[in-house]
């Protein structure tokens, strides 16, 4: 029986250090409180020279290619990207032009953005929602989205988006166990059979 859902962090951002990976982390870390994760992290910015000039997985190199299984393969994808003039970066999306259409299908993801004011903080419902609506993805119901005043030196500087990210992980864990149950129940239903 599955006790872990298998979770697969994507930072969209292609920099380092980066702030919407310290929001992924603080993410992550909450919503393990509640729902068991076994946890791996891809960071856009190690893909680059591979992605940035492929224009189909066969012409990805071998960690590219990894990465992009570990994606189709999870149960539960955490997705955050920084927003650059009013979008994500082109290779972020890029990355998911290169996913199977078919391998999102139903799973949850909880989407979280990052940028420099407020200004952007729509992106999720009018970008990233549509992106994942495309797949047949199972968006969570809220996401979080931080400027760069709220994050600081690596670490969460504003109590607002703590709340906010609390907010999100206890609207996400009953969807989550949901999912493992789903799981554990198909595994049964496959033994008996």
């Amino acid at each position: 029986m599955p006790r872990f859902l298998n979770t697969v962090v994507i930072n969209g951002s292609l920099h380092r250090p980066s702030r919407t990976r310290v929001l992924l982390d603080e993410v992550t870390q909450r919503i393990a409180y509640d729902v068991a994760l076994q946890t791996q992290f891809i960071d856009l910015v190690d893909l680059v020279p591979s992605i940035g000039t492929a224009l189909s997985k066969e012409d990805l190199n071998p960690a590219a290619q990894q990465a992009l299984q570990r994606i189709e393969q999870a149960d539960f994808l955490i997705v955050g990207a920084p927003v650059f003039r009013g979008s994500v970066p082109g290779l972020f999306k890029h990355l998911f032009d290169l996913i199977d259409m078919d391998a999102l299908t139903a799973k949850p993801v909880l989407l979280a953005a990052t940028g420099g004011s407020a200004r952007h903080g729509l992106v999720i419902d009018h970008q990233l929602r549509t992106l994942f609506g495309f797949f047949h993805a199972l968006s969570l119901p809220a996401g979080v989205y931080a400027t760069s005043g709220e994050i600081q030196d690596g670490k969460i500087a504003s109590e607002a988006l703590t709340a906010r990210i609390e907010l999100v992980a206890s609207l996400s864990a009953p969807v989550l166990h949901g999912t493992l149950n789903q799981q554990r129940q198909h595994i049964a239903e496959r033994a008996v059979a």
